[in-house]
């Protein structure tokens, strides 16, 4: 089937790699030369395991295509797929200018192709309910004939989003009518092949489902974080809570690890999202109004605690930072907690040495030259007075904390994603602060 996907960001470039690999012809489309070009060299723009691989077959095959001329992938498709930017507003809204922009251009195209065959344009961009139909009043408007707006959402997790994609655990499809429904469902039937789920909804409930998913795991993360919290002071060990919280089937045992807060481009921006949009129809979402700002608090909960150890003077002193990333097997630097305590860190005269395997080029968009980017983890400890732990990359797992601790001024760990083993850290004599358990102070 041909595919044009509009969008060549994250979503929109796993997606078409993934439909192509399908033995689909698809086109993505973007307006961004330099993007582009290196696309069409085979170059990917992101760090995303698996993809690579999906993208260079794809393109020797001739089944994977880049374009900026979104008219003739517009005509010659026959489902369009919406992979659109819909960053957060000042308000907390989601900014739709990008997905009605194109509405527009959908619009005029194919009122200036009256011939045109039927067009599914199903939208994978995360959006507010209404707006497939605020889409379908746009063609309307401009007297646009046989097509259907559907709503289509993604569910990938970056890092694993190849996996998701080609092993989804539901595929969930929003459409008004039973054409538009068939019409989808034929492109993911080679999932539905290997027993994965199709739920049929109307646009509206689709709308509504991905904004609920991603609200409900910051939710989890979030109730998880302030019990830790409260674990650290009564004496609780909040892994071994964890454990026994998620043995228990009504639960499960997936989000329920602690940390420094939850961070990336969907759990923040579709919060606030969900709460704009239930206080524009009167439906106001307390909870996670506290979420949020639960979540904010959190992302200083290692400073707060490194702060209380060097008695709130750190002026001067140097901190080694493992992990940018907002989370492992990304380079993906959007509401990273790392952004938030080292720009507090340097706030309060503090230098910092930051090595991350594969966010360190982004990361400079947000810290720029205000902080040391060190070849490995150890350069990054050498001389610093305490060692941060903000992303759990594998690698952070079992590291020589020998060399660790002849390494840093003296052996101090702040361990924001629990990724050390206390027993061993407190054999070699560290002080080892984590999130949700009694420190051990040495």
């Amino acid at each position: 089937m041909k595919i044009a996907v509009i969008g060549t960001g994250y979503v929109g470039l796993v997606s078409g790699t993934c439909f192509a690999e399908m033995g689909n012809d698809v086109v993505c489309v973007d307006n961004n030369q330099e993007k582009l070009t290196k696309l069409r060299n085979a170059e990917v723009p992101i760090y995303e395991p698996g993809l690579d691989l999906l993208f260079y077959r794809n393109i020797a095959k001739n089944r994977l295509h880049f374009t900026d001329d979104l008219k003739n992938a517009v005509v010659d498709s026959e489902i369009i797929l919406l992979c659109l930017p819909t960053p957060q507003g000042e308000d907390g809204s989601a900014d739709l200018k990008y997905v009605f922009g194109i509405a527009e251009d959908i619009a005029k195209i194919l009122n200036d192709n009256p011939g045109h065959e039927f067009k599914i344009i199903a939208n994978k961009s995360t959006v507010p309910v209404g707006t497939c139909a605020a889409i379908t009043e746009i063609l309307n408007k401009n007297n646009v004939k046989d097509f259907e707006v559907v709503s289509n959402p993604e569910f990938l997790r970056e890092g694993y989003a190849v996996d998701d994609f080609m092993k989804p655990d539901r595929i969930v499809i929003g459409a008004s009518s039973e054409f538009a429904m068939t019409k989808m469902k034929s492109i993911y039937y080679p999932f539905v092949l290997k027993g994965s789920l199709v739920i049929e909804m109307n646009p509206e409930s689709s709308e509504v489902t991905k904004y609920a998913a991603n609200s409900y795991l910051a939710m989890r993360i979030t109730f998880m974080n302030e019990l830790a919290n409260f674990c650290e002071v009564v004496g609780a060990n909040v892994d071994l809570v964890r454990k026994g919280m998620g043995s228990d089937t009504r639960i499960g045992k997936r989000f329920l690890y602690a940390g420094i807060g939850y961070g990336g481009s969907c759990f923040p921006k579709d919060v606030n999202a969900l709460i704009k949009t239930s206080k524009e129809y009167g439906s106001e979402m307390r909870l996670l109004t506290m979420v949020d700002q639960v979540n904010k608090d959190q992302k200083l909960v290692l400073v707060k605690k490194l702060l209380k150890h060097f008695n709130n003077n750190i002026e001067g002193l140097k901190f080694a930072v493992w992990g940018l990333a907002f989370k492992p097997n990304t380079d993906d630097m959007r509401e990273a907690p790392s952004v938030v305590i080292i720009e507090e860190l340097l706030k309060l005269g503090a230098k910092v040495s930051a090595y991350d395997p594969e966010a360190m080029k982004n990361a400079k968009f947000y810290l720029q030259d205000r902080v040391e980017y060190a070849q490995d983890q150890y350069k990054a400890v050498e001389g610093a007075n305490a060692l941060l732990v903000l992303t759990e990359w594998n690698e952070f797992n079992n590291p020589d904390l020998e060399q660790v601790k002849e390494l840093l001024v003296k052996p101090i760990i702040f361990d924001g994603r629990n990724v050390f083993n206390r027993r061993k850290t407190k054999e070699l004599g560290f002080t080892h602060y984590s999130i949700g358990k009694t420190p051990i102070i040495q």
